[in-house]
């Protein structure tokens, strides 16, 4: 089987070239705006006619598509994530390929959920901002081209090579300066929020499930349970061994409220408590406080089911983190 991988090497799309390359039945050809891919092209200002052509060159039986983007105004998000995928559509309708579309999209295409909710791929969308606005439109067009087509929603991703801007990211750096900084006490912001949190290597066997499946609609890949970020950071100390203090500085008006303490947290080196600044870990994603997805989809028409542990994810982040010690 022949797969073309657009976006490659994003986050989630080198996952997804590992898995896929470590099937012997997979030939895969990698398609992108960088010098490593094997082919370039950039889907945001290509023209669908020239995709086409190229289709029909290289004859794939799936196109995978991880490109996008996740931060911008509302007409980059517009160009990169909505644009670019009407490019493909309508270059797979146009080409004699007849490959089927497997599209990442993400959960904050649905926005807010209402708390201890689990949100099943039949909920109306109601994207909270530019971006779950851009990829929910890019939904619609998979969904309305006629093609033979998936789109997998991705929660909430984690694990190796998590990019330091997310809220993860975020949260492991400050814990890593802290740590090399030798402060006793860490103070972190924003960390009522709840998330599926999903394994990105489980993501990609997810992709590789449905590239080799029959299902079409939308599919939600995550972990079926929300964590709070207040718990996911309790985790990540553990993981680290960080010996000091964890304090929240946000909610009701007060003093900081600690979340874990070390019994044996020291002093500062210099012998007084340094004021640490209040770290804000706000997920820009406008889907409010809460997430979860339903995820029987996946595992009934796809057969997929997360395996990584948060922890785990976590340990791996960590352990990126740490090397910059």
């Amino acid at each position: 089987m022949r797969v073309l991988l657009i976006g490659a090497n994003g986050y989630l799309g080198r996952f997804v070239a590992d898995r896929l390359l470590a099937d012997p039945a997979v030939q895969l050809t990698a398609l992108g705006r960088g010098d490593d891919a094997d082919v370039r092209f950039d889907l945001a200002s290509g023209s669908p006619g020239a995709l086409t052509r190229f289709l029909d060159a290289v004859h794939p039986g799936v196109v995978v598509n991880c490109a996008g983007a996740i931060r911008g105004g509302a007409r980059e998000l517009t160009r990169h994530n909505t644009v670019a995928v009407a490019t493909v559509c309508e270059a797979l309708r146009r080409s004699g390929c007849g490959a089927r579309l497997v599209q990442l999209g993400c959960s904050a295409e649905y926005g807010p959920s209402q708390p201890g909710s689990s949100t099943a791929e039949d909920a109306v969308p109601r994207p909270g901002g530019p971006y779950g606005v851009s990829k929910l439109a890019a939904t619609e067009l998979v969904l309305g081209s006629g093609l033979d087509a998936v789109v997998l929603r991705v929660f909430s991703p984690a694990g190796p090579g998590t990019p330091a801007g997310s809220p993860l990211g975020r949260l492991a750096e400050a814990m890593r300066r802290a740590m090399q900084a030798g402060d006793s006490e860490l103070k972190l912001g924003g960390l009522g929020v709840q998330r599926d949190f999903v394994d990105v290597r489980d993501v990609a066997r997810a992709v590789h499930a449905a590239s080799l499946s029959a299902a079409q609609g939308v599919i939600n890949i995550g972990s079926g349970r929300a964590v709070r970020l207040r718990d996911a950071a309790a985790v990540l100390t553990r993981v680290a061994g960080y010996g000091g203090a964890l304090n929240e500085v946000d909610g009701p008006p007060g003093p900081a409220r600690p979340v874990l303490a070390h019994p044996r947290a020291e002093a500062h080196p210099r012998g007084e408590q340094e004021q640490t600044p209040p770290v804000a870990y706000p997920y820009p994603d406008g889907c409010g406080s809460w997430q979860q997805a339903d995820v029987r989809t996946a595992r009934d028409r796809l057969g997929w089911r997360p395996r990584i542990s948060l922890e785990e994810s976590l340990a791996d982040i960590w352990m990126e983190a740490a090397c910059r010690i």
